[in-house]
């Protein structure tokens, strides 16, 4: 790989040349580099699910890029180099997680982190015979973490399911069995 300063005849030159030479800019340089090939080894089914998930991210990420304000959002968090689209699909590659579920009286309190945001957490409260007997949106605590819950009853025997949403609509669910 080469970079390419002040010369006056790559200014203006993109793409490859006679299949050998690919010519790109990358951060306002200019990158002579040669031109890549496909492999010829037959993916892994660990390369194809990881293929399968990238196209995914990417299909939501260009769906969160057409709100101007999740755009904005995304382009405050690009580095160097980076720019909204690369900063919407690493979120939406990547799940929120759900790290600690409890209760405090008849509050649930779930502790939820993504690497950008967790959007929103939703609590259904499932007695002992199945049925939901309270559900609804958890609100966010003053630290940026804890999500808060004030169920109607928490019967014993039952379960609490937590279902937490990245901006992109990535789910992560969990439960927590009531004794």
């Amino acid at each position: 790989m080469a970079i390419v300063k002040d010369n006056i005849l790559m200014q203006l030159v993109r793409g490859t040349l006679g299949k050998q030479i690919t010519i790109y800019e990358r951060n306002g340089q200019i990158i002579m580099a040669k031109k890549r090939g496909h492999s010829k080894k037959k993916p892994t089914q660990k390369q194809l699910e990881a293929r399968h998930k990238m196209t995914i991210a990417s299909m939501r990420a260009q769906i969160m890029l057409e709100d101007p304000q999740i755009k904005a959002y995304y382009q405050s968090l690009a580095g160097p180099g980076q720019n909204a689209y690369n900063i919407a699909v690493k979120d939406a590659y990547r799940s929120p997680e759900v790290q600690n579920i409890r209760l405090e009286g008849d509050e649930v309190v779930v502790t939820a982190q993504n690497e950008f945001r967790v959007a929103e957490v939703e609590i259904n409260v499932i007695d002992a015979d199945g049925v939901v007997t309270c559900n609804g949106r958890a609100f966010l605590g003053r630290n940026g973490v804890d999500w808060y819950y004030k169920a109607a009853a928490l019967p014993a025997g039952g379960k609490v399911i937590v279902v937490a949403k990245s901006l992109p609509g990535n789910r992560t669910v969990r439960e927590l069995l009531l004794t």
